[in-house]
């Protein structure tokens, strides 16, 4: 027989939850977005310890260093004997070995992990859903964003870390022959990476001072991109100074780059993604950058958090599948207003797709105009296998 829990702390009253739910995020230091999915549905479903069904951990923020503290805290989530699955996201090295202990110890746990940071075929052997942005789509569509809201240039910026990852260069050579065949001039720009010896306040120096420099070269209608997150905001803030574009972030959010380039506290509106976008909307016309800075409405990181939770809820009730439609559904409850679109990894080596590898993105809304409409636009193939 059911009984009920009250949980003090929100006056919300929550049936004895019948099963757990698992998700593992980072700190708010390392992981905001993807921590604030996790309140959400902790919110919506209540916790665990309070009779409630989402079990939230955290990882450490230096989770390199920690690995096996890291793969502990996952597989110690399978000792639950009412768990039925476990999401992490962001799926930080360490997590296809999780996976691999608790499916040895409980098989019936589903694992879902959220943009994967180890090898697609690695981890997709032993998770039952991966999802990760979908940059090889955003490799065509950003540099067409781009010339629609007025760019005639278009520079990435990254370093060689970054360039040494599959996904990313893959991305870099997508929007470079898509800015080819569209009429856009590509540029590539080096940038110092913010693990190296500059540290982040030299890697944010040096974008505060190279993007007039680089408008000044390029001219006043050039696009941005870069691939770090700790570039987004001297970014944002120097192209709404001086001019130029910016689609969105490499992992799109308005609280990437954003609160900080518009000196903005946010504080009041945690994790209400409308009225965070308005505020944002509000400084940008102000300051007559209108039209000229994008992002997704709602972070992929919250979004991924709560709609995979919400999946794996709607999986272990058999209402849904670990499906494309299903799970675009699942991230539509905590995104209204926004449109996804999505496909399934393929392999570039050996061409097989991945079912269990879903890449998803969301449409671009720029500021002051409005929503550009991306997930409605065919990508032709030929991009799809440039390596």
């Amino acid at each position: 027989m059911l009984f009920m829990f009250l949980l003090t702390t929100c006056d919300i009253v929550y049936a004895a939850a019948p099963y757990h739910i698992g998700i593992v995020t980072g700190t708010v230091s390392q992981g905001e977005d993807e921590l604030r999915g996790a309140e959400r549905v902790i919110q919506e479903y209540g916790d665990a310890a309070s009779g409630g069904m989402i079990v939230h951990v955290t990882y450490p923020d230096n989770f390199m260093q920690e690995m096996e503290t890291v793969i502990s805290q996952i597989v110690g989530l399978a000792d639950d004997p009412l768990m039925k699955a476990i999401v992490v996201n962001q799926s930080i090295p360490g997590t296809t070995e999780a996976f691999r202990r608790v499916k040895e110890r409980r098989p019936d746990i589903l694992c879902f992990a959220a943009e994967a940071q180890e090898d697609p075929g690695v981890i997709s052997s032993v998770a039952d859903l991966v999802t990760s942005v979908n940059d090889i789509y955003r490799g065509y569509l950003i540099p067409v964003a781009a010339k629609m809201m007025g760019a005639t240039d278009f520079v990435h910026i990254s370093f060689p870390r970054h360039m040494s990852y599959e996904l990313l260069s893959r991305r870099r050579n997508i929007m470079e022959a898509t800015c080819k065949d569209i009429g856009l001039k590509f540029h590539f720009e080096t940038a110092p990476d913010p693990v190296s010896d500059v540290g982040v306040a030299g890697a944010q120096q040096f974008i505060l001072e190279k993007v007039p420099a680089w408008l000044k070269k390029y001219g006043p209608n050039t696009a941005f991109f870069n691939t770090n997150v700790a570039h987004v905001e001297p970014l944002i803030r120097q192209i709404v100074t001086y001019g130029g574009y910016y689609v969105e972030s490499s992992v799109p959010s308005p609280l990437r780059g954003y609160p900080g380039a518009l000196g903005l506290d946010l504080t009041a509106e945690k994790g209400n993604f409308p009225a965070i976008m308005k505020k944002i909307e509000n400084v940008i016309i102000q300051k007559g950058a209108s039209g000229r800075l994008g992002t997704w409405a709602y972070s992929c990181g919250y979004a991924e958090s709560a709609g995979l939770v919400e999946l794996a809820k709607r999986v272990i009730d058999g209402k849904a599948k670990a499906s494309i439609g299903d799970l675009i559904k699942a991230y539509e409850k905590y995104t209204p207003g926004s449109q996804w679109n999505g496909s399934y990894y393929v392999d570039l080596n050996t061409g097989i797709e991945k079912t269990n590898y879903i890449l998803v993105y969301q449409d671009t809304y720029v500021f002051g105009k409005g929503y550009l409409g991306l997930t409605k636009l065919q990508v032709p193939q030929k991009y799809l296998k440039i390596k």
